[in-house]
């Protein structure tokens, strides 16, 4: 029996419990991006050596929005959601293999921007097509038109709602 349903002893009179319909879909939510975080991630380390990790730094740095392909770890921290140490952690070890650089910030000391090197261009240049034609075969290729709108109308009301924090 789950703990989120109203048959479980509530733990207080004020907690408005998840009814059936609600649990089942916020655990097959929870299912669905393990499963798929962990399919994403299995392939990409398959077919190009990045981790879903890299591949998210990547993506950060190649965004239209980041002409010079470099951001202040602060920035990509706040992009990705990130705590700070995993910034730094994961960075390091892309830095390890070439796929970035660390640029020290000339305006404040203990700040640093992460640049895109030609190595890590070329990387997600390789990785891409791959990576987009899994995601269109596990997640958009068994959506019609309608369902895609609304998932896409669903998660822009949930972010917005988290956006209000």
């Amino acid at each position: 029996m789950s703990t989120f349903t109203a048959r479980m002893a509530p733990m207080s009179t004020t907690t408005r419990w998840l009814d059936a319909e609600e649990t089942h879909a916020w655990r097959a939510w929870l299912d669905l991006n393990n499963r798929l975080f962990a399919r994403l991630n299995r392939e990409l380390q398959a077919t190009s050596g990045l981790s879903i990790s890299d591949y998210e730094i990547l993506v950060a740095l190649t965004d239209d929005d980041v002409p010079e392909r470099s951001l202040r770890m602060y920035e990509l921290g706040e992009r990705l959601q990130w705590e700070k140490s995993r910034v730094s952690k994961q960075v390091s070890r892309m830095e390890a293999r070439g796929l970035v650089a660390r640029r020290h910030c000339a305006d404040d000391r203990r700040g640093a921007f992460v640049e895109l090197t030609e190595a890590g261009q070329a990387a997600i240049d390789a990785a891409a097509p791959g990576h987009v034609a899994l995601v269109r075969e596990l997640f958009f290729d068994g959506l019609n038109g309608e369902q895609v709108r609304s998932l896409g109308r669903f998660a822009t009301t949930v972010l917005d709602r988290l956006a209000e924090d």
